[in-house]
């Protein structure tokens, strides 16, 4: 069956009608402009280290509304990506990777992105990605960031500030140290993963409205505050997300970031602390009681850029403490308090915007909740730990082929190796399954024009 076949067209229809309506804001001259690289002229090894990691120009360049300027190009704001990959686990997966696919050893086309984004107005603009999910076989809403931004002097200092109305805490983050633009850029969505996950660490990704105001002060200080409200089931449906066993907000989410981020010569340092606290109906059913969560982040990023050599280097550890009273009431939850901590690092090198290599090292832990985690552990814990690496090549990242000098591609190879999943190094499932069964390869190309 191929990719257009399986499409829900419904789906389709709501995502370009947002689209459409980001496009249509009474901003005559806004069909005119090119997306990012076109739009302000810039190679794309301008706003990011090995894509998509951020460089100071690209992290202003977002803070300010993806507004700035300076490019020709009279071609429409829009874009495509287009990911295929390969993954092969170490050992086969019983009943498939996942439905169409078979037990190993399995090539997809992963994902088709149609983003539209960059200048509105002279203040106002936008990045809005709707994405085919192959694994899935599902149309649906990605990350959508619509910004209003704007400059002044507080102090004698250049300050900027603005709002950004989007779908996925940490989205409107500009470090790489957070969840929604942290490591690993690319995953395999047909290998295991640990169960567990905080909060914050994507689990409401596209489930959300959230609307935030920010500020960064002399290139140094930064802050952030706003606040999440779940979707209903039906916009969730209407968006291509499904609803089945999802958990919603009880009023309001609050979100908040801050970072420190002192620059010099070829360097620049991010010391920040982020987070997110709600009330949450579990299983969207009301009545039966609450459960409280609290995510708190703390996180580093240091960058090396110089015309030929990059190197940087990401840290972020979540503390999440959770009241499950809700889920205990529910018979969802065997205890009426959890806690998790995620801890992230990894490094990466480049040479010349060009070839790179990442080392990264990735932990979970948490107490045993029988009744959360039992399912996927057979000694419900959610402990799970190990590392990765990655190379890349990257050919056009100051410049593609004269036919088209927008194109960019991205060819990776990445390794993931486990010491512990879901609570154990051996026999973590009961029937005899291990943490290194899980070790997964996965390569991928990945064209964005």
């Amino acid at each position: 069956m191929s990719v257009f076949a399986c499409l829900d067209w419904r789906r389709v229809g709501a995502i370009l009608g947002l689209i459409f309506l980001s496009t249509t804001l009474n901003v005559p001259e806004a069909s005119a402009l090119p997306l990012f690289a076109r739009q302000t002229g810039q190679q794309c090894a301008a706003c990011h280290n090995g894509f998509p990691e951020l460089t100071p120009y690209g992290r202003l360049f977002k803070m300010n509304g993806y507004t700035f300027g300076g490019g020709q190009s009279s071609l429409p704001p829009v874009s495509t990506m287009v990911v295929g990959s390969f993954t092969k686990t170490q050992k086969d997966q019983a009943g498939g990777a996942a439905p169409h696919y078979a037990a190993n050893d399995n090539a997809s086309l992963d994902t088709i992105s149609l983003f539209y984004g960059g200048a509105l107005t002279s203040h106002i603009g936008a990045f809005v990605q709707g994405t085919y999910d192959n694994d899935g076989r599902a149309f649906t809403w990605d990350n959508v960031d619509i910004r209003f931004a704007n400059t002044t002097e507080l102090l004698g200092k250049e300050t900027v500030f603005g709002v950004s109305a989007n779908n996925n805490p940490t989205m409107s983050d500009v470090w790489n140290t957070t969840p929604a633009w942290g490591y690993p850029y690319l995953s395999s969505g047909l290998a295991p993963t640990p169960a567990a996950s905080t909060l914050i660490e994507g689990t409401y990704a596209q489930q959300v409205a959230g609307l935030s105001a920010y500020t960064f002060w002399n290139s140094l200080v930064y802050a952030e505050i706003g606040g999440y409200s779940t979707l209903t089931k039906g916009m969730d449906s209407a968006l291509g997300v499904n609803p089945a066993g999802t958990t919603s907000f009880r009023g309001l989410a609050p979100y908040w970031r801050l970072a420190l981020q002192p620059a010099w010569g070829s360097n620049t340092l991010e010391i920040g602390t982020f987070g997110m606290a709600a009330t949450l109906n579990p299983g969207r059913v009301t009545g039966s009681g609450v459960d409280h969560a609290v995510d708190i982040g703390f996180d580093t990023q240091y960058q090396y850029m110089t015309p030929t050599d990059s190197f940087s280097a990401q840290a972020s550890y979540i503390i999440e403490n959770q009241s499950l009273g809700g889920s205990q009431a529910m018979g969802l939850a065997t205890s009426g308090r959890e806690n998790l901590r995620s801890l992230h690092v990894k490094g990466t090198y480049y040479y010349d915007q060009t070839y790179g290599a990442t080392l990264g090292y990735f932990r979970l832990q948490g107490g045993s909740e029988s009744g959360l985690f039992s399912a996927d552990a057979a000694n419900g814990s959610p402990d799970s730990s190990g590392y990765s690496a990655e190379v890349n090549y990257i050919p056009f990242n100051h410049g593609g082929p004269d036919t088209w000098p927008w194109l960019n591609v991205k060819l990776g190879l990445q390794y993931v190796y486990y010491d512990k999943f879901n609570g154990s190094r051996t026999n973590f499932d009961g029937a005899g399954g291990n943490a290194v069964d899980n070790n997964t390869v996965f390569t991928y190309a990945w064209f964005a024009f």
